[in-house]
């Protein structure tokens, strides 16, 4: 199944996307794609439903982020190779993990914010996994039990923040519209092996980002295991797994965002992004 959030900020509601591609309206059925929605036994549910049977959204509607009730994003650095290499960074010997704050958090297609005093506002393409059951001490064989599903992620950077100011890497990660999530949350029953999907990135048409989570350090198994060591991991929450090459910081020179820009980006099976690069209106 593809689950969509679609409506005003705010006021998103949940939604199923039809085998024409179409949006249905759930909102009869569930009160939003989150928590017990996602659970096994709330996916069992919907996946009984016929999506014909449902209304179909408005067209040309705003989608939201595809999951509600995040209690928090869990970010992997370094995750690959070839990015570990063009960063001038050492491939980490255990998954390197920071928190992008959940306010970051919007839409698909909602517009990256370049926030005030940015100059290095970066991209990064991320397959986002999608926790479904609770976690804790899980073992590798049992990881992926826990995943409701994945999606496409921008985990939005500015690199200024992150590397050159004192402190740890949170506060150049979480920046107002730092973190579209979406346009889908694809259950993880129609991703055959999550580590092997194209994954690949554009600003103004032209490509920055063509890789693959084949080249992934610490797979999706062995993140959601290692992170449930340390903590628990909830329904909702997030966990971005890291970025192919090809982001402005390693570009020759490094090339950041700047208004008028225009990102565009997606992965294998799960859709794609668009967002306008806008100056903070505030």
């Amino acid at each position: 199944m593809k689950l969509v959030r679609f409506g005003e900020k705010g006021a998103e509601k949940p939604g199923m996307v039809d085998a024409d591609g179409a949006i249905r309206d759930l909102s009869g059925i569930v009160p939003d794609i989150g928590g017990d929605t996602i659970s096994p036994e709330g996916l069992a549910k919907l996946a009984s439903i016929d999506p014909a049977s449902l209304p179909l959204a408005p067209a040309g509607v705003r989608l939201g982020p595809c999951v509600a009730g995040t209690g928090k994003v869990i970010c992997i650095g370094l995750n690959y190779a070839d990015h570990a290499a063009e960063s001038g960074m050492d491939v980490p010997p255990e998954p390197v993990v920071f928190m992008k704050a959940t306010s970051a958090i919007c839409g698909p297609n909602d517009p990256i914010i370049i926030p005030r005093g940015s100059e290095k506002t970066d991209w990064e393409v991320e397959l986002a996994v999608i926790i479904g059951k609770r976690a804790k001490y899980v073992s590798e064989d049992d990881a992926l039990d826990h995943v409701a599903g994945y999606a496409v992620t921008n985990d939005v950077s500015e690199r200024a923040f992150q590397i050159e100011h004192a402190g740890q890497w949170t506060k150049g990660k979480s920046c107002d519209n730092f973190g579209q999530i979406g346009p889908w949350l694809v259950t993880r029953d129609e991703v055959e092996d999550p580590q092997n999907l194209s994954m690949w990135l554009k600003v103004n048409g032209e490509t920055k980002q063509d890789g693959s989570s084949r080249t992934m350090v610490y797979g999706v198994k062995h993140l959601v295991s290692y992170l449930s060591r340390f903590m628990s991991l909830q329904p909702g929450d997030v966990i971005s797994t890291g970025t192919p090459p090809g982001v402005g910081m390693g570009q020759n020179p490094p090339r950041y965002l700047k208004p008028g820009d225009v990102v565009e980006l997606g992965i294998e099976g799960l859709g794609s992004q668009r967002q306008d690069v806008i100056a903070d209106p505030e």
